[in-house]
């Protein structure tokens, strides 16, 4: 990351009076001898929409699992927010479970939890699945059930491991608009891992580009939402993100 962008990502942060939802410093991962990731520097604040980007091997997973508490660093500082969920690729709904018992899934039972579930498949669009068996939904509707799983805990950490990857062209669209207004509402800290640079552009307020065991990129989305894949702006930050993941223009697709 250039010094321009360390001195304007700090002075934003010195005048940002949300909470932290994550804080890492120096953080570390070693495999055998192997650094995946070498002294990572991140602060995430609440309401904030964070993009990983990075080639395949860079540590983006080793990281998000880190902040999910999947894994543990090797060394550093790690401080995440105490209520926080993931959603993964794939919904990992449990099959004998109605959809509404899988939104509350380890929440305590009592006579507000199916009201709970209620409201997270309402906001989700999916209030008349409640009763369903995760068997009978499309593949949109279960990762809707997963987030809505993973809102109703009223994270003030959510981390997304490339959800919407294994969906539609269409369907992924919806669930861009769908995931922009949840966060909008809830304000959680939001960490995205993704592969798909037009994707982060579209979700995020900031954008990082992991390489080499450490964070090479580090930049805000300077244009407001809602976002056009046609607009300069767009395709201008679309070209320098390819150039920073070693994508020849050539080699990218419009």
């Amino acid at each position: 990351m250039s010094s321009l962008n360390v001195a304007r990502l700090d002075r934003e942060e010195a005048a940002d009076a949300r909470p932290l939802a994550l804080e890492l410093h120096g953080v570390r991962r070693l495999f055998g001898t192997r650094a995946v990731l070498d002294g990572i520097e991140l602060a995430v604040r609440r309401g904030e929409f964070v993009s990983l980007l990075g080639a395949s091997g860079t540590g983006k997973t080793t990281l998000l699992r880190i902040l999910a508490g999947l894994d543990r660093a090797t060394s550093g500082h790690v401080r995440v927010a105490a209520a926080r969920s993931v959603v993964f690729q794939e919904p990992r709904l449990v099959p004998a479970m109605r959809v509404w018992r899988n939104v509350v899934l380890g929440h305590s039972r009592g006579r507000e939890t199916r009201r709970r579930a209620l409201d997270a498949l309402a906001e989700v669009g999916l209030g008349s699945h409640a009763d369903a068996w995760p068997r009978t939904l499309s593949g949109g509707e279960a990762q809707r059930v997963a987030l809505a799983r993973a809102l109703a805990t009223e994270p003030g950490l959510l981390l997304l491991d490339e959800p919407f990857a294994a969906l539609d062209a269409l369907t992924r669209i919806r669930m861009h608009a769908l995931v922009s207004q949840l966060c909008e509402r809830h304000q959680p800290a939001v960490v995205l891992v993704t592969h798909d640079v037009d994707e982060a552009i579209l979700l995020s307020d900031r954008i990082l580009v992991l390489a080499q065991g450490g964070i090479r990129f580090d930049a805000r989305v300077p244009f407001p939402r809602p976002r056009q894949r046609l607009d300069n702006a767009f395709g201008a930050l679309r070209a320098r993100l390819l150039a920073e993941l070693g994508v020849a223009p050539e080699d990218a697709v419009a």
